[in-house]
């Protein structure tokens, strides 16, 4: 990956105590964190608590910077890492500060990990900064965050409705954080369309080959996600069967769905037996791609569909979908949470939507037009759900009817149009007004962290807070909009 030529030298930088899965890992938050890492290591020097379940390295201490400066071409590169069995604790953190000395804290994946780092939130704030790159998957606003919201000075949420929670939670304590919006990006030299002139491209064919062995296969669908509840791959698969019924055996016959996923899983279902009581062999194909797939591989994948669907009821951002964009597939997506950027629904100024207070989510069908790389997938219906960590969320469920006509919508466009749709998906993801690329990100990140050592004061050992009657606690959003 390349960075910029002009860098700090090592000893000017400031230090960044990172906390989140692995960056060397394959999960979504553990790829956003190693481009975040590559593309601001000429600006910050790096130490991660990188978190696995089970890990063979836990507790060995890690010096990575060769390996980073070969990757970026910064020669004086610092990143190290300690790997940890989960996202660490209060000790080891204060051990790191100690010897580490870091300028900030920087957090990402769900706050109910960090609610040990928050209960001492005050012992780090008198000296640094928290950073918290955030995200939340839906509406209504989660009151239940707003004191974590509240232990962090910077907020970088990865969706637009992410920012407007951000906000609405937080009320009036918004005036003392920077919040900015920071989405996802991805490295354009790794999700590409791939031509016949690409040296690999041989490769390519073969990999396709042995996925639809002996088949004639001229449409794909795609699914890059896991085998959860809320991914609804189970609506998928029979979204998929009525496509098939719809268009007819013949024709179906030369279509496939691939879904890159455990086939089974406990925390989602066994989609075998959902293949088995769904789908006659004879002319639907379901294929399932279980294993570990290099960076490349992931592409080709991208490029042997002609569409990634990705119906979930609940979605912070859908890493999937921008990966597709970029190899300049098409998305057919569940229109919720962070997907809905992706999509770029516009107004009746033909603006790209933002929300607030009085429309807080596009997920019932306020606007309809979006961009033409995406294919939406409105919720037939929501409803309540919730945990006690967690007591409330909607579950924006689409049905699985609605996904079977959003699969042959794109089946019925000429390779040609889909090809320039997908064209035109691409080109946006790397436009300013998108910034969905792993370099603007890294600059978004650059600008936020920059604007918050600006502006940070450091926290006193105590307040002074006069007891008054409790405000209501209720926020002024609308359910109905």
């Amino acid at each position: 990956m390349e960075v910029k030529s002009k860098h700090l030298k090592v000893e000017e930088r400031k230090k960044i105590l990172l906390l989140c899965d692995d960056f060397r890992m394959h999960s979504g938050i553990a790829t956003m964190a190693k481009e975040i890492i590559l593309g601001t290591v000429h600006q910050y020097n790096w130490f991660q608590i990188g978190a696995a379940i089970k890990h063979p390295e836990a507790n060995k201490l890690l010096d990575l910077s060769k390996d980073i400066a070969k990757a970026t071409g910064v020669e004086d590169a610092y990143v190290r890492m300690i790997p940890s069995n989960g996202y660490g604790d209060a000790n080891m953190v204060r051990s790191i500060i100690k010897s580490e000395k870091p300028d900030a804290i920087m957090l990402f994946t769900d706050p109910r990990y960090w609610t040990w780092l928050f209960d001492i939130e005050r012992e780090i704030r008198k000296d640094m900064p928290i950073l918290y790159l955030n995200i939340w998957d839906d509406y209504p606003a989660p009151l239940y965050n707003r004191d974590y919201y509240n232990s962090c000075d910077l907020l970088m949420g990865i969706s637009k409705q992410t920012v407007n929670i951000n906000k609405l939670v937080l009320g009036d304590l918004t005036k003392d954080k920077v919040i900015k919006y920071v989405p996802h990006g991805i490295n354009r030299n790794q999700f590409f369309k791939l031509s016949d002139k690409d040296a690999n491209y041989d490769k390519y064919l073969e990999f396709r080959n042995n996925i639809f062995p002996n088949k004639d296969i001229e449409y794909v669908v795609f699914f890059n996600s896991r085998n959860i509840r809320r991914k609804s791959p189970s609506d998928l698969i029979a979204g998929y069967r009525v496509f098939c019924d719809s268009i007819g055996k013949e024709k179906a016959k030369k279509c496939a769905l691939i879904l890159h996923t455990n086939a089974i899983d406990g925390n989602g279902t066994d989609l075998t037996k959902v293949k088995e009581a769904l789908c006659d062999p004879e002319y639907v194909n379901v294929y399932f791609s279980q294993q570990k797939l290099s960076t490349p591989q992931m592409n080709w994948m991208y490029n042997l569909a002609d569409l990634t669907v990705l119906p979930s009821s609940n979605e912070g951002w859908g890493l999937s979908l921008t990966e597709s964009m970029m190899s300049e597939t098409m998305i057919a997506a569940n229109v919720t949470g962070g997907m809905q950027d992706q999509m770029r629904f516009v107004n009746e100024k033909e603006e790209w939507i933002d929300f607030d207070a009085d429309f807080p989510s596009n997920h019932r069908g306020t606007y309809k037009k979006c961009g033409e790389w995406a294919i939406p997938i409105f919720p037939s219906n929501r409803s309540v759900v919730g945990s006690i960590p967690t007591p409330y969320i909607f579950d924006d469920r689409c049905n699985f009817e609605d996904i079977a006509k959003a699969i042959e919508e794109v089946y019925n466009l000429t390779p040609e149009e889909r090809s320039r749709r997908g064209k035109a998906g691409r080109d946006w993801c790397m436009s300013d007004e998108a910034g969905m690329t792993a370099q603007k990100m890294s600059e978004n990140v650059i600008d936020a962290v920059e604007e918050t050592f600006r502006t940070f004061k450091k926290r006193p050992s105590f307040d002074l807070i006069k007891v008054e009657d409790l405000k209501k606690d209720y926020i002024e959003h609308k359910l109905i909009y």
